[in-house]
């Protein structure tokens, strides 16, 4: 942890302009994918993630301009608010399982999402939101983007942070239990529609910080940014890289953001690439990387039993 730490220090001294932005945005990524695994966690998999981080990006463009507040605040309230909103729209979902909390998530996001287009006033309409401060603190503009790029490591470390300690809590335990067998869980006690809507609104809450930095970064909030084409690459990046641990969202990412780097040339041809990858996971490794790194360390380092014969076997 102290080496990726140091690295990922001087990473911004190192490389270009251009890499800083991508490593910007891959920090962003990287809590926004993480944060979705937590719903995932008690087999709710949602159609709405990526509105909670268009949430959270229009809650800090109407919090910066409206009143003028510091960045160190525009990204909690942004991500309260957005926590606040997930709980709205998780309590008539409850209702539902599997494919039906798919289709009816997707519903309710795409109905939030279209009060952002249809309004103009306060949520500037199609077009969306402009003129979002970048955020200075202390007599640093994080315009620059060097600094911004420390600014967003703190907040994806401290994210990161807590919600591996969440996935390691009894909270987490009890998500993945209901996962296991909702009925099972509550018959000894737990109550189901409960933990759902905490782990929706816990995920929409980091969602929401993930959205508020990228607002402050890109000075404007558009909403065809959070529209289902963006959720399709969200689960994209959490089937390759697998739900089961903390890793494997990020092992997804990571892979992903390489290849959708090495495509930029392949414009036209990335929706056929990223959807054959998407079949090649789902048929081919339905648990993603992280399954392939188990099966590599059964092959290869599993313990093998003792040869007939030998001073470890046990006399016939």
């Amino acid at each position: 942890m102290i080496a990726i730490l140091a690295l990922a220090s001087a990473a911004p001294f190192l490389a270009r302009a251009y890499s800083v932005e991508v490593l910007i945005l891959f920090m962003i990524n990287l809590i926004l994918v993480c944060s979705y695994r937590i719903p995932t966690m008690t087999g709710d998999w949602s159609l709405s993630h990526v509105v909670m981080m268009g949430v959270g990006a229009y809650a800090t463009a109407l919090l910066s301009k409206w009143w003028d507040l510091s960045i160190l605040l525009t990204v909690p309230l942004s991500a309260v608010v957005a926590a606040l909103v997930g709980f709205i729209l998780v309590t008539p979902l409850i209702r539902t399982r599997g494919f039906g909390f798919f289709i009816a998530s997707f519903a309710l996001g795409e109905f939030v999402r279209l009060c952002w287009v249809k309004f103009r006033d306060p949520f500037g309409g199609p077009r969306g939101m402009i003129g979002i401060p970048s955020g200075e603190l202390g007599g640093i503009d994080f315009f620059e983007p060097v600094p911004y790029y420390f600014f967003v490591l703190v907040f994806a470390f401290a994210s990161l942070l807590v919600m591996y300690r969440i996935d390691r809590s009894r909270i987490g335990r009890t998500f993945k239990a209901i996962y296991t067998d909702a009925e099972l869980a509550e018959s000894v006690g737990i109550d189901v529609p409960r933990y759902r809507a905490l782990a929706f609104a816990t995920g929409a809450f980091f969602a929401g910080i993930a959205g508020s930095l990228l607002a402050h970064r890109l000075g404007a909030v558009d909403p065809k940014n959070f529209d289902v084409t963006t959720m399709v690459y969200l689960i994209i990046w959490i089937v390759v890289g697998g739900t089961s641990t903390f890793w494997g969202p990020i092992f997804g990412l990571t892979v992903m953001s390489v290849v959708f780097e090495w495509s930029r040339p392949l414009l036209e041809w990335r929706p056929l690439l990223f959807g054959g990858i998407l079949i090649f996971f789902l048929v081919f490794l339905p648990g993603g990387l992280e399954s392939l790194f188990g099966k590599i360390r059964e092959r290869f380092f599993a313990r093998k039993p003792p040869a007939k014969g030998s001073p470890g076997s046990s006399a016939t």
